[in-house]
C-alpha cells in the first residue's frame, strides 16, 4: 500500500542545535500512528515540520506523493493535512457551535469581502457550515454542550472541541497534539474511542504526539519513538514495549510508563 504521508530524512537545526536528525517513516492511509519520546526528544518540532509550521533544514515531507514541507501552513491544511492545537485555536467567548462554524472558513468559496457584504455565495457557505457543524457535534456526541461558551468547558470537552475544529477543515490526515493531556481516565478512554471512530467511520488518518503511554498503547496501530532528535524505534505497540532501546530511553521511569 502506498503511504499517504512520507517523512523522508527530515532534519531541523536551530543554529548549533539539532532538534531533529534524519528522521524517516511512512504513515499508511487509515492508520493511527503515534510519535512518542521523553520530554525534549524533539516530538513537537517534528510535528511542526510535518504541518509546515517550521521549515526543514533538509529532508522532505510528502502527502500523496507531493511535497508539502516548507509550504505555507494554510496551503498544507487546504490540501488535507491539518494540525490541531491544544487550546490556541479556540475562541473562549464563543459557543461550541460558533467555534466549529468559524473553523469551516478555510473551506470558504466566498471572499472575505463577500462575507462582509452578505453575498449569495457567502450565505450559501454559512448555511453549509452550519449544517456541517451540527453533523460534527452529533458525531462527537457534543449535543448537550453545543450552546455552551468555550470558556466554561472542562478539559475533556475542550479537547473534544479542538478535535471538532480540526474536523471542520475536512482533513485527510489529522495531526493531534497531545489529545489526552490533562484528562482523567474516563475522559481519556472517551477520547480514545472518538479518535478510533474518526478513523473507522470518517476514514481520517491520524498522527498524534502524546505522553499518556497507556492510551498510546491502546489506540495506536504503530508507534515511532524518537530520543534526542533521532528515531530509535518503530513498530507495533507490542514491538515497542519489548524494544530495549525504548526501555533504555525511558530509564528513570517505571516500565509502566511505556505501557508494560
Amino acid at each position: 500500500m502506498t503511504p499517504i504521508l512520507q517523512v523522508r530524512g527530515v532534519t531541523k537545526r536551530f543554529g548549533g542545535l539539532t532538534a531533529n536528525n534524519d528522521i524517516s517513516f511512512d504513515v499508511a492511509e487509515g492508520e493511527i500512528l503515534s510519535v512518542i519520546g521523553p520530554n525534549g526528544a524533539g516530538k513537537s518540532t517534528l510535528f511542526k515540520l510535518i504541518a509546515s509550521f517550521l521549515k526543514t533544514t533538509s529532508g522532505e515531507v510528502l502527502f500523496r506523493g507531493n511535497r508539502i514541507s516548507n509550504l505555507a501552513p494554510h496551503k498544507v491544511a487546504q490540501m488535507g493535512v491539518v494540525r490541531t492545537f491544544q487550546e490556541t485555536t479556540i475562541f473562549r467567548s464563543m459557543t461550541v457551535r460558533e467555534n466549529i462554524i468559524v473553523a469551516h472558513h478555510l473551506r470558504s468559496k466566498a471572499s472575505l469581502l463577500g462575507f462582509f457584504l452578505g453575498t449569495a455565495q457567502a450565505r450559501a457557505d454559512e448555511t453549509e457550515f452550519g449544517a456541517s457543524a451540527d453533523d460534527i457535534i452529533e458525531f462527537l456526541g457534543m449535543e448537550a454542550i453545543r450552546d455552551e461558551l468555550a470558556s466554561n468547558l472542562p478539559q475533556g470537552h475542550l479537547r473534544a472541541l479542538g478535535m471538532a475544529i480540526g474536523l471542520a477543515t475536512n482533513p485527510t490526515v489529522l495531526l493531534l497534539d497531545e489529545p489526552f493531556a490533562g484528562m482523567n481516565h474516563d475522559e481519556t478512554m472517551r477520547m480514545v474511542s472518538l479518535v478510533r471512530r474518526l478513523r473507522d467511520e470518517r476514514g481520517v488518518t491520524v498522527l498524534l504526539v502524546e505522553h499518556d503511554m497507556p492510551a498510546v498503547m491502546k489506540i495506536s496501530d504503530r508507534i515511532v519513538v524518537i530520543n534526542f532528535g533521532e528515531k530509535i524505534a518503530e513498530g507495533t505497540p507490542a514491538e515497542i514495549q519489548s524494544n530495549e532501546k525504548v526501555i533504555e530511553a525511558y530509564l528513570g521511569s517505571e516500565d509502566a510508563a511505556i505501557g508494560m
